[in-house]
């Protein structure tokens, strides 16, 4: 099943899939006139699992590497000579999103010129290195440079795993393979926090947490040898043979015709034509592009990621101790992730969402109600650590998982990788200026304004996914494809 042909044994004939499709286009109508369009059972949820699992390593590293200077930074600070300056701190974190933000913008590109598996490869590169330069360096200089590196690794990384993933899954199980991302990432959250516990009691610890991190991405390098490639993207190349090949290792030998046949129902000769920003950002693939943007925007603008990098440090002026707070926010982080994998292709993508940005912003109301002076003393430091959990908790059900398997999901093939690319810019611009710009907000604004912000930002989610967003429970991308952008 992890057996791949290798490039010198695979004999291949490259047409545009538009040749194909004539070719075999009696076949494949054959079958859907004769009622077999459709499949009787579905594939066997084993075959693409390993695949799925090597491709979730690059959220794993992720998360690790969001958390991995949350517990030291303090120290990091005493160590590099720039304790006490929040600006700094604040860019040991955000010039990681900086970096990120490098790698997304070429990620749809990368993944569309080299293919997923070779992405893959690729971006893992730079995160050993750049942890490596984080784990060596006596300057905050140094920590900059590897903080940017990792970060162009983790540009490219999400929006790779988001594509890949949908790509490859079944569609029975393809909400819950994508909730594996969000799975990923919180283990690799939680990882980074149970990692960093001895950085105060053990002089240089913090180098240690940076070393771990090079051990998952030589793994992803490695381990994605002998994965699938993507048949939607052979596909799109015009690699036909290939594409059947990957489609028989992923779904079984007995659906590979229906696979084939679902790739052709969509195809409008256009596959292999490049794809030009401007039918992105104002063509006909416009609303589907501004759909995705905004999801990732909100996302964001939740302050998610505010309580994940910062949650020490806000947690230590609520008196609650760091190791303690983290161990909570992990637990809170995983039940959710694991609840929404259970839910994903049973309550569909939509509902997930609304209910999850609406509970964001009932735990953002707790937080304001926490920090308000009419409560003091022990109960507003429980009602300020209970509403950050459960908004850990909420958005771990729907919104942290779903935008990035809804946006593969709803973008047509000729266009979803450039697209993810896109849609990831935005989100890691706005993750730059969150990671950057909190600790400095909450000290000018307080946490009363700062998180009726964030509880607004939520609330306008609710609505703009009420308004725009459509289910995508159950349905192949040919048919979700079909849908949002019929022939014309």
């Amino acid at each position: 099943m992890w057996g791949r042909l290798g490039e010198a044994s695979v004999t291949y004939k490259r047409v545009s899939s538009k040749d194909y499709t004539k070719v075999d286009m009696e076949e494949s109508s054959a079958l859907f006139q004769n009622g077999m369009g459709q499949e009787i059972t579905n594939p066997s949820w084993k075959l693409s699992l390993p695949h799925i699992i090597v491709a979730t390593i690059s959220s794993f590293l992720f998360g690790y590497h969001l958390g991995v200077v949350n517990e030291p930074l303090e120290t990091i600070a005493l160590d590099l000579g720039f304790s006490g300056n929040t600006l700094a701190e604040g860019l040991v974190v955000s010039t990681c999103l900086g970096g990120a933000f490098i790698g997304s913008l070429f990620s749809g590109w990368i993944a569309d010129g080299i293919g997923r598996r070779r992405a893959f490869q690729l971006c893992a590169l730079p995160m050993i290195i750049g942890a490596s330069v984080s784990a060596t360096t006596k300057s905050l200089e140094g920590m900059l440079i590897g903080r940017f590196l990792v970060g162009t690794g983790m540009g490219v990384g999400p929006p790779v795993a988001s594509l890949y993933v949908t790509e490859v899954s079944p569609a029975f199980v393809r909400g819950t393979y994508g909730s594996f991302i969000q799975l990923a990432t919180c283990l690799g959250l939680m990882g980074a926090l149970f990692i960093g516990i001895p950085v105060k009691a053990i002089i240089g610890w913090w180098r240690i947490c940076f070393w771990i991190a090079t051990v998952p991405a030589g793994i992803l390098a490695f381990a994605m040898m002998f994965c699938a490639e993507s048949p939607h993207w052979l596909y799109k190349k015009g690699r036909i043979a290939e594409a059947e090949a990957e489609f028989e290792k992923l779904l079984g030998g007995s659906h590979v015709k229906f696979a084939m046949a679902d790739l052709h129902k969509s195809d409008r000769g256009d596959e292999t034509d490049a794809v030009k920003l401007s039918e992105l950002l104002y063509g006909r693939h416009f609303r589907v592009v501004f759909i995705g943007s905004t999801l990732f925007a909100l996302q964001q603008l939740s302050g998610i990621n505010a309580v994940f990098y910062f949650s020490s440090t806000v947690f230590k002026s609520a008196g609650v101790p760091s190791d303690l707070a983290n161990v909570f926010v992990g637990i809170a982080n995983l039940s959710g992730s694991i609840t929404a994998m259970i839910l994903m292709d049973k309550l569909g993508r939509k509902a997930l969402l609304v209910w999850s940005f609406f509970g964001m912003a009932v735990a953002m109301s707790v937080q304001v109600a926490g920090a308000s002076s009419f409560i003091s003393g022990s109960g507003a430091v429980f009602i300020s650590v209970s509403g950050m959990l459960l908004f850990v908790l909420t958005f771990a059900l729907g919104a942290g998982p779903v935008p990035g398997l809804l946006l593969p999901e709803i973008f047509p093939n000729r266009i979803r990788a450039k697209a993810m690319a896109v849609c990831m810019s935005v989100h890691w611009v706005i993750n730059f200026f969150v990671g950057l710009l909190f600790l400095r907000l909450l000290e000018q604004l307080g946490p009363q304004l700062l998180y009726s912000m964030f509880c607004t930002f939520c609330l306008m989610a609710v609505v703009f996914v009420k308004r725009n967003v459509v289910e995508t429970k159950g349905r192949s991308l040919q048919e979700i494809e079909i849908a949002l952008l019929p022939q014309e």
